[in-house]
């Protein structure tokens, strides 16, 4: 007979309590909420970089597309999920991109996951930057491959790692492009160059540059004047203000993703919707090349040395940035804290996004509040 111990109900419960880690969360001032938009602060926390999620135009595009194929698409693309809105945005992405083809993912994460552990398995060999979005470092994870991190931005201790990696049947090297939480630059020439010389894939994350880096919006490549990666994974959800995520790559290399990515092939496909809204997000970044230029006149009127709509404000302590932000919604601004595991322990900051549709008296409100801020003006009301 088989004998079943009795368990301690106090030590069973206990493995079933959560309470005690979401209170440790709190005393660390490291909890979070969910928060419903409040339209009477001006937002500051947006990636919406064009203003394009509420265009007319835009909104139009989804509507029509949910009236003719549904609010869903029923299906994976490989089954019955492929509609032409689908394909009409790949192409169009291609074009905008300049590439071969592209291919749409539901989500940006499931964009990089998808790609990179299609693309990199054991036996292979990840270079990463220490300070890439949590999806690019999930996706190594996940991958089975070998991870080598390098410096945050460090191009000399990149080559230097690659110059180590013979050994590998595959190699990618993957970085952000505009990094979501510093608002720095990927030197793109330089990062292309050296994967290219060891014979390297090479993949950029353009989630915060599509639709902002480069005169017309077309990313790092553009804004360098210079070859693109291999890969150039991106979202809609930003500056195109819809949902979902793409890879604008080679043929063989979106093909590849189509017959391999488990993202692509086990995902219902993405709403008819949001592939109209993109498209026609596409058209007007196309149409209306100021827009991009109005984007920069905010970036450059809030903070001249800025390199990118992200622009960090430095706290340290993650209670005092709970308390900066609510000091400036007090004064109607929404310009969030940012803290652990977002960014490093001690790390804390607010992270102000601009957008195009900001207008010349948000901004200068917003610089004034933010300038205060720094200087201690503000802070001495939060303790």
């Amino acid at each position: 007979p088989v004998v079943v111990e009795r368990e301690d109900s106090s030590a069973a419960n206990s493995r079933l309590d959560l309470s005690g880690e979401i209170e440790a969360l709190a005393k660390a001032g490291l909890a979070r909420s969910s928060r419903l938009r409040d339209t009477s602060l001006v937002s500051f926390a947006s990636n919406d970089y064009l203003g394009l999620a509420n265009n007319d135009r835009v909104m139009e595009a989804a509507a029509r597309a949910a009236m003719e194929f549904g609010a869903g698409a029923g299906a994976s693309r490989l089954i019955t999920g492929t509609l032409p809105v689908h394909v009409k945005l790949e192409q169009h992405l291609a074009r905008f991109k300049h590439t071969e083809d592209a291919i749409v993912f539901s989500t940006g994460y499931m964009a990089n996951l998808g790609t990179i552990c299609a693309l990199a398995k054991k036996g292979d060999v990840i270079l990463s930057d220490a300070l890439n979005h949590a999806s690019i470092i999930d996706a190594c994870r996940l991958s089975g491959a070998a991870i080598m991190v390098y410096k945050h931005l460090d191009m000399r201790e990149l080559d230097e790692k690659l110059s180590r990696t013979h050994y590998a049947r595959r190699v990618l090297v993957v970085s952000d492009g505009v990094f979501s939480m510093d608002g720095d630059i990927l030197n793109l020439p330089e990062f292309v160059e050296i994967c290219r010389r060891h014979n390297a894939f090479s993949m950029v994350d353009e989630a915060h540059s599509t639709g902002v880096m480069g005169k017309t919006g077309r990313g790092l490549a553009e804004y360098f004047s210079c070859p693109p990666p291999d890969i150039e994974m991106g979202t809609l959800s930003k500056a195109l203000g819809s949902q979902g995520g793409f890879v604008a790559a080679r043929r063989d290399i979106v093909e590849y993703l189509r017959q391999t990515s488990r993202c692509y092939i086990f995902n219902t496909a993405s709403a008819p919707s949001c592939m109209a809204a993109a498209d026609a997000a596409l058209g007007i970044i196309e149409d209306e090349p100021t827009l991009v230029d109005k984007l920069w006149q905010n970036i450059r009127d809030f903070s001249p040395e800025a390199k990118s709509a992200i622009i960090p404000v430095e706290i340290g302590d993650e209670f005092k940035a709970l308390k900066a932000a609510k000091a400036l919604e007090r004064e109607g601004l929404l310009i969030p804290a940012i803290r652990y595991p977002t960014v490093a322990k001690g790390r804390a900051r607010l992270r102000v996004a601009i957008s195009a549709a900001h207008s010349p008296e948000e901004i200068a409100h917003a610089r004034k509040a933010v300038s205060a801020l720094q200087r201690g003006d503000a802070l001495c009301q939060i303790g």
